[in-house]
């Protein structure tokens, strides 16, 4: 049974689900219809999970705000484009950054590095150093679903040929956008006081 955050949290997530599959359907955009998909599946199993595993609302909303976040950026139209293509910031001009798409990168796979330090905390030794050692770890944790993906996109890209994903550039920023989302989560746990196996849940 789902408490009352848990299940309000649900309830919008089902919301934006709906809204952008719908329009995603209407343009034939199927690429994020397959995104939909997958979408689906992580909040099936985020609920499915829920009663043992337990996540923090911080962690809940971080994944709500992250689906939306990836759901509006292929289906929101901004000028010619997607909301995905806009400049956020010209910082280096040659590599189009500073992107919506960075920026959720960014974002999204701390968020994942959460989930991965949530998951992994009741298997750690109480009292056992080595905090810098499992910092690293649960950063290379949250690039490894990072990199998971980017094969997922490769198959949309394989599956849809029409797909905007981008090239060889696009995936190795966006991977360096995973890992500085990865540190900043791992820092943020840090600062909270919420790293380790004695961490109070942020």
């Amino acid at each position: 049974m789902l408490a009352g955050h848990e299940r309000l949290i649900l309830i919008v997530n089902l919301l934006y689900i709906a809204v952008f599959t719908s329009m995603a359907w209407r343009r034939s955009n199927y690429e994020f219809v397959l995104y939909a998909g997958v979408v689906i599946i992580v909040v099936v199993t985020i609920v499915s999970l829920q009663a043992r595993v337990r996540f923090a609302r911080t962690i809940l909303w971080g994944l709500t705000a992250w689906g939306f976040l990836h759901m509006a950026g292929g289906n929101v139209r901004v000028g010619d484009g997607v909301l995905y293509e806009v400049m956020l910031l010209s910082l280096a001009p040659r590599y189009a950054i500073l992107r919506y798409d960075q920026v959720t990168h960014l974002f999204g796979f701390g968020v994942a590095t959460l989930v991965c330090h949530h998951l992994l905390r009741p298997h750690l030794r109480e009292g056992v150093p080595g905090r810098v050692t499992l910092g690293a770890l649960v950063v290379l944790m949250g690039s490894g679903v990072g990199a998971v993906n980017e094969i997922l996109e490769f198959t949309a890209v394989l599956l849809v040929p029409e797909t905007g994903v981008g090239g060889y550039t696009n995936t190795l920023l966006d991977l360096v956008f995973n890992l500085g989302g990865g540190v900043l989560a791992v820092l943020w746990l840090y600062l909270a006081g919420s790293f380790g196996s004695r961490a109070r849940t942020p």
